[in-house]
C-alpha cells in the first residue's frame, strides 16, 4: 500500500475537502469550532501512531507526515490544534506508568483530544514553571507563556522543572481548576483561531498517578534537539497549498511549476533524513533542509500573493491566510538551535 492510498491519508483528504478548506476563512476570523474538533476525533487520524492494541493505527511515520500535510494546507488553525495531541500518545506509549492504562485509549481513539504545556522548558536553565514534590504528588507554580486550543482540549500534558533540574511530565483537565487559571485568548498576528491562552500556576497539585515521565533536563534536551532540527511537515502543506492558487493562472504557471519542482526535491530529501535511524545524528543537515524549507514556503505564499494582487489584501483571501500562517510556522516549535541556523542562513 503507497501512503497516498492509506485509509487514514484518503480519510485526511476527504476531511479537508469536505469540511476544512471550505470554512479556512470563516475559522481564521472566527475561531477553531468544536465541530471541527469532533470530526478530527471521529475520522480516526489522532490515533495515527498509536499503538493498535489500544485502539491506534500504529501506521508508518510517512503516513502521520503526509496527514500533516493535508491539513495544514486545507486549514492551519485547526492543524495545529490537533496536532499537540500526538506528543501525549507518544510518551504515554513509551510509558510503563499508570497514567498510561488510564489514558492511551481515550486518546488512541479519539475520545479524548490532548494539548500540551511544555515548550517552556526549553527555556532551561531559567524555570518559567517550577515543580517540587508534595503530599504523594507534584505541586507545579510559574506561568505557561503559550497553551493552544483552550476550550477545545480535553486534557493537557504540563511539564515543569525541579530545582535539580529534572523535568516532570504530567497529564491534567484541560480547564480552569485550583492553581491553574487561563488568560484571556490571545490576539496573534495568524492562528488566532487556535485559542491559545497563557497558564498562570499556582500551587496546582497533581497526584503522583498522573507523571508519565521523569526525566533530566539534559536528555529531554537532546531528545527535543533532534525532533526540533527535522523539518516541519505542515511547511510543505502550506507551501503546496499556496502553489495550487497558482494552477490556472497563465502568467504564474512557470514560477509555480519551478517552486514545486524545487519543493519536491526538497521535501524527499527532508522525509529522507527525517527517517533515519539515529535521531539526534546529521542535525547540522537536518536544519539546513529546515532553513530551505522555509525559504521555499516563503517563496511560495509571496507568490500567491503576488499574483492575486490588491485582492490579497482581504482578510478573506486564502493566499493572504496562508502567508499569514507561514510567518507563524517559522517560530512554531523554535529552538534556540532552530532560530541560530535560521538567522545564519539569512545572512547569507
Amino acid at each position: 500500500m503507497t501512503t497516498a492510498s492509506h485509509p487514514l491519508v484518503v480519510r485526511a483528504r476527504q476531511l479537508a475537502a469536505e469540511t476544512l478548506a471550505p470554512q479556512a476563512a470563516q475559522v481564521d476570523l472566527e475561531g477553531v469550532p468544536v465541530s471541527h474538533v469532533e470530526a478530527v476525533k471521529r475520522s480516526g487520524l489522532l490515533g495515527v501512531s498509536a499503538p493498535e492494541e489500544y485502539g491506534g493505527s500504529a501506521a508508518p511515520a510517512a503516513v502521520a507526515r503526509e496527514i500533516a500535510e493535508i491539513l495544514a494546507g486545507a486549514c492551519c488553525s485547526t492543524w495545529f490544534v490537533q496536532t499537540q495531541h500526538y506528543t501525549p500518545v507518544k510518551l504515554l506509549t513509551d510509558s510503563r506508568l499508570p497514567v498510561r492504562e488510564r489514558l492511551l485509549r481515550p486518546l488512541a481513539t479519539g475520545e479524548l483530544l490532548a494539548g500540551i504545556a511544555y515548550a517552556h522548558v526549553r527555556a532551561f536553565p531559567r524555570i518559567p514553571v517550577r515543580t517540587v514534590a508534595e503530599r504523594g504528588g507534584w505541586r507545579f507554580d510559574g506561568t505557561v507563556p503559550w497553551y493552544t486550543g483552550w476550550g477545545l482540549n480535553d486534557v493537557m500534558l504540563l511539564a515543569g522543572v525541579t530545582d535539580a533540574g529534572e523535568v516532570v511530565f504530567a497529564f491534567t483537565e484541560a480547564r480552569e481548576q485550583a492553581g491553574l487559571r487561563p488568560s484571556e485568548p490571545m490576539r496573534l498576528a495568524a492562528l488566532t483561531a487556535a485559542r491559545t491562552v497563557s497558564l498562570r500556576l499556582a500551587g496546582l497539585w497533581l497526584p503522583d498517578e498522573s507523571v508519565v515521565l521523569r526525566t533530566p533536563h539534559e536528555q529531554f534536551a537532546q531528545v527535543d534537539l533532534a525532533r526540533a532540527a527535522n523539518t516541519n511537515p505542515a511547511v510543505f502543506g502550506v507551501a503546496y497549498a499556496a502553489l495550487a492558487l497558482l494552477d490556472g493562472d497563465a502568467e504564474a504557471k512557470e514560477t509555480a511549476s519551478a517552486l514545486r519542482t524545487r519543493l519536491d526535491e526538497l521535501r524527499t530529501e527532508a522525509y529522507t533524513l527525517a527517517d533515519h535511524p539515529v535521531p539526534h545524528e546529521r542535525v547540522a543537515e537536518r536544519l539546513a533542509l529546515k532553513t530551505r524549507a522555509y525559504d521555499l514556503m516563503r517563496a511560495a505564499t509571496t507568490a500567491a500573493i503576488v499574483a492575486g494582487g490588491g485582492r490579497t489584501m482581504d482578510l478573506r483571501s486564502p493566499a493572504q491566510r496562508l502567508a499569514r500562517e507561514g510567518l507563524f510556522l517559522l517560530v512554531q516549535g523554535q529552538t534556540a538551535g532552530v532560530r541560530r541556523a535560521h538567522l545564519d542562513r539569512l545572512s547569507g
